[in-house]
């Protein structure tokens, strides 16, 4: 009867343990699709904004993500810079990033994501290589003053990195661009502060996605899921795992408290 009683506990033990557990994921998943419905109102809201003109005036706060934009100026492509690792329909390429000069006197400069293009089967991976390797055939950079028009974005989108077993980061941005070999680096993450750091430009705080161009990179860019009923859905299925365990919970503490009171009754009447 003891070890009847000691398997009773521990399955309560159990169920008990597995309704707190389902019924967290439950409200993490209901967290999530609150965090995706915000993103959602956050880029309905930037490109409902009147699309804005970049000068080296241009104030922080009118920076917005996902704001339309348009930017005047001329390219610098000796600071070019391509984004390892990031892939387009499944292929694997780059991001390539070159500042625009809004202003020579100041160096005023903005960074723009111009577009992606294709690992070339000569170009070695960062994962092999230096981040000086050589880079693949870029388009060609127009010269003079140049239109470009985007979207803004707050920073430079993220890459999970990879760490070496010594600790550095692949593909690290060198200390000064234009590198002294001439080549172009491939880093897999780009900081504004050290990008203007390593450049001496003075950048808006804020990047701009270019969404169109007349050269063959392809701009498609990646947009953050905001598919909250998908994460509403989920939570359904957590808080329903949860009141099945909660209702085994009670049926099995109804039987043992059932079977303990029978067994007073015959203690009772067998004295």
């Amino acid at each position: 009867m003891a070890h009847s009683v000691r398997r009773i506990f521990a399955a309560l033990v159990l169920l008990g343990a597995a309704v707190a557990v389902l019924a967290s994921l439950g409200a993490w998943q209901l967290r999530r699709a609150d965090e995706r419905r915000a993103i959602a109102v956050s880029i309905e809201a930037g490109r409902a904004q009147p699309p804005l003109v970049l000068t080296p005036e241009t104030r922080p706060d009118a920076l917005t993500a996902w704001r339309p934009a348009q930017a005047t100026g001329q390219w610098l492509n000796q600071y070019s810079v391509l984004l390892d690792n990031r892939n387009q329909d499944g292929k694997p390429g780059y991001w390539l990033a070159t500042p625009l000069l809004l202003d020579a006197a100041s160096h005023r400069a903005v960074l723009v994501l111009r577009g992606w293009l294709p690992r070339s089967l000569s170009a070695p991976s960062s994962s092999s290589a230096s981040p000086m390797s050589p880079a693949p055939q870029l388009p060609d950079t127009p010269a003079g003053v140049q239109s470009v028009i985007g979207e803004l974005s707050v920073r430079v989108p993220r890459l999970f990195e990879l760490w070496s077993l010594g600790g550095a980061s692949q593909g690290q941005l060198p200390g000064t661009l234009p590198a002294a070999d001439g080549r172009v680096p491939q880093v897999q993450n780009l900081e504004l502060p050290a990008y203007a750091q390593a450049t001496g430009l003075s950048l808006l705080p804020a990047v701009l996605m270019q969404t169109r161009g007349a050269d063959t990179l392809v701009r498609d860019w990646p947009q953050p899921s905001v598919d909250y009923n998908q994460n509403r859905g989920y939570a359904l299925q957590w808080f329903s795992f949860a009141a099945i365990a909660a209702v085994a919970w009670l049926v099995l503490a109804w039987r043992a408290l059932r079977r303990r009171r029978g067994r007073q009754f015959d203690d009772s009447q067998n004295p």
